[in-house]
This record gives C-alpha cells, structure tokens and sequence, in this order.
C-alpha cells in the first residue's frame, strides 16, 4: 500500500514534467546504455559473422537462416520465406501499437580490400562467367547485428513497452526489389500492419556516435531505362552507305543532358545520368546497333514522369534525325522515393538528442541515392530512416588532412569502426521502441 500511495504521489508530478518536454524515465526502466555495455563484445561477434559471410541479392539463404534462429533465441514468434528469403519476427507483449523494425539481408558483388581479419573471402559465379568477390560495403551486416542486439534487449526487458514489436529481415534490398515482394507476399495481411516503422542507414561521411535525420524526402525515386539506337551498319570507310548508330548514341548522350539543366525547374531534385555506353567490334567497321544504360533519379512523381517521357522524346528525335529505324527503349522502376513521417522524424530527433546529445543529431541533407524501405511508407505507415555514423571521428579528420574522401558505401575499402557504430544504433533504435510503445 505504502509503493502504490508514492506512485500516487509522483504520477502528476510525472504528467507535469512530460507536459513541460523534460524526459522522465519511467520507475525501474531499461537503459539500452548499460545494457550494450554489458553485450557488446558478443554483438561484435555477431556482425564480424555476418560480414564474413555475405550473400548477394536473392541467395541469401543462410543470412536468413542464422538471423531466425537469433530471432527464435530472444522470443520472437519467426517466419521464413516471406517474399523469397525474408524473415518475419513478432516480439508480442500485451495490448498496444505495433511497430517494424527492419533490416536488409543481402550484399554486393564486391572484392573487399579492407585489410580486417574476418574480411570476406567468398566468391561466387559472376553473371557473365569467371568469379566475383560478395562484400557486405553497403552495411547491412550492421543493421542486422543492430536488430539482433534491438531484439535481444527488448526480449529482456518486457516491462518497459507493451505492444507488438514486428521484426523484419528483408531480402534484395540492392536490386530495390526485396521490400516489393514481401510486401507481395502478404506482409500487412498475413502479419499486423505496423503503426510505424523504423530503419537505419549507416552513413560513411558521418562521425560513429552521431545519427541524422530528415523529415519529408529523404531518397530519390530511381529507374534504370536502357536504350538502344539501331544503325545500319556497313565499312568505316564508306560511311554514307550505311547509319552509324555510334555516332546517333553520342547525339543523344549530349540531348539527354538538356533535360534536367533546361526542362525541370532548378528547385526540383534531378539526375540523369549514362553510366554504360557499348557499340561497335572493330576499328573500320560501323555496326549496327548502340545500347545506353541510364539511371534517373528524382523526388516527386511529376518530375520522374517528365524525365522518362523527355528520355524517350529525345531517343525518338535523334533516330528521325539520322533517318534510322525507331530505337528500342525499355524502363525498368526501380525505388520510390522515400519519405519520412515528418512527425515521426521530429518526434524520434528529439528523443535522439536525449539519448546522446544535441550535438550528436543533425539534420541529413537530402541524397539521390535510392532505398526500398520507401515501399513500406506507400503502403500506408508512417516511416522514418535514419542515418547511422559509422566512421570515428578521428580517422575522418585524417581523411580531411590528407585532402581524401572516406570510402564511400559500395566501396571495396569501406568498413565500420564497429563498437561504437553498433553501440550508437542498438541505443537510438531501443529508445525508439521504448518510447513510440510507451506502457
């Protein structure tokens, strides 16, 4: 009676200091501080295992495997083969808002040159033959030790949230088709659709310790279109019998540059870009065929609509110049662009901020680059990605001394300073929980 007339006490006192914005911890609750301090050597362990151990884009067998037993082991409720070789967890712990966390599960074909002990030795057959080397450069192993160490301290600490904690291991996400084919396969129908959901990204330009946000667009929409201009091939030497294609792909590489610089208002977020360009066998013959790879990147849906239809506008332009047979075009979707709940961004800032700092949490400029974790968003729940440090400080210093960038993600050198980058991610992602699924 004595314990239950001082929470009576407290209580108003409580709801007056949450209304004012101060943070109360709540009586006995978890500190994911302390508790990473406790596990963090094993949790290093469990992303070196990763890291020496990836697995591209739709083979990601036994990622997927070892990521459900981990899930099994802290009380999770697993799924497999959800959309190809994703994996589902359901943390459930009475009444209460559902909230997803995900992971990506797949790698890059990729040779690592870190240098690091347990740097990746695997190769697999290479799509145009030979072997290629699979690294995980872009990360994700740390997002899945992340959600290992996320789940591990959720499952044992049960009185600090109530709710439903929906786990999510997600295939492909470097093709931009591994969010589409859970999403496919039922996610929100065969488990709870979440209420939010959450994800980080970790950041090779950003000091480990420190985490960024963006409320609103965050990522472009990415589409690949690929082009290719037919000729009529025929000698070098006698160019005017035949329609040299080489000579239409150089036209449109030049036109194609006119579109974001005179056709997109200057305000609006464009790229188009011809990563590949291939023609031709030999020096004195004119072939008949070009093919162009093209990346398009853009935010809003009007935009992406105009660049697509100006690509092919300018495409049909150049082969009726040359008087050559209409070019084939095909477009492939890639990503939406991501957009984050701005309320969510501004509400999990804050609570950063608390957890490690204000001088810790910056508000992220906005990127070109593309991520599937937006298709949850179209599908109706409100998302946030945020972006995890994972470089020390002091070796970026070094970088900036020398007049370098850092390794870039997808780069064959880049690597985490892994303690304090995990520490960093396994606390903001459990204080996220804790606080979105308050008791």
């Amino acid at each position: 009676m004595r314990v239950r007339a001082q929470r009576l006490v407290l209580l108003p006192l409580l709801l007056i200091l949450e209304s004012l914005g101060l943070a109360v911890a709540p009586l006995g609750a978890a500190d994911p501080k302390d508790w990473c301090r406790q596990h963090l050597e094993e949790l290093v362990e469990v992303y070196r295992d990763y890291h020496a151990h990836p697995e591209l884009s739709f083979h990601e067998q036994q990622t997927a495997r070892r990521l459900a037993e981990q899930w099994r082991a802290a009380g999770a409720e697993v799924t497999t083969g959800v959309g190809g070789h994703g994996v589902v967890g359901l943390l459930k712990n009475g009444d209460g808002p559902t909230l997803m966390l995900r992971t990506d599960l797949d790698a890059l074909p990729v040779r690592e040159e870190t240098g690091l002990a347990f740097a990746s030795q695997v190769k697999v057959p290479g799509e145009n033959g030979g072997e290629v080397g699979v690294m995980h450069a872009c990360g994700h192993d740390v997002h899945i030790a992340n959600l290992v160490g996320v789940a591990r301290f959720l499952a044992a600490h049960k009185d600090a949230w109530r709710g439903t904690v929906m786990l999510i291991g997600q295939p492909a996400e470097e093709r931009g088709a591994g969010a589409k084919a859970m999403l496919e396969d039922g996610l929100f129908e065969r488990f709870p659709k979440p209420d939010f959901a959450v994800a980080l990204h970790v950041d090779s330009t950003l000091a480990a310790g420190r985490v960024g946000y963006r409320p609103g667009y965050a990522l472009a929409n990415v589409d690949s279109v690929d082009i290719t201009v037919h000729g009529k091939g025929g000698h070098g030497a006698q160019p005017h019998t035949t329609i040299d294609p080489i000579v239409q792909a150089a036209q449109l590489v030049l036109a194609l540059q006119t579109i974001v610089s005179r056709e997109v208002k200057p305000t609006e977020p464009a790229v188009v870009t011809v990563g590949s360009i291939h023609g031709g066998t030999k020096h004195n013959i004119i072939g008949n065929d070009c093919h162009l790879q093209i990346t398009v990147r853009s935010y809003s849906d009007d935009v992406r609509q105009h660049l697509l239809e100006a690509i092919r506008r300018k495409a049909l332009a150049v082969a009726m110049g040359a008087g050559a047979p209409e070019p084939t075009i095909r477009v492939s979707e890639g990503t939406p662009a991501l957009k984050n709940d701005q309320q969510l961004a501004l509400r999990l800032a804050k609570l950063f901020e608390r957890e490690l700092g204000a001088d810790k949490v910056v508000e992220s400029d906005p990127s070109m680059g593309g991520e599937d974790f937006s298709r949850y968003g179209l599908a109706g729940v409100p998302i946030l990605m945020y972006r995890l440090g994972a470089v020390d400080a002091r070796r970026l210093d070094r970088y900036q001394q020398l007049g370098q960038q850092p390794p870039s993600l997808h780069s064959s050198k880049f690597y985490p300073d892994i303690e304090e980058t995990l520490t960093t991610g396994i606390v903001t992602m459990s204080a996220a929980v804790l606080d979105l699924l308050k008791p």
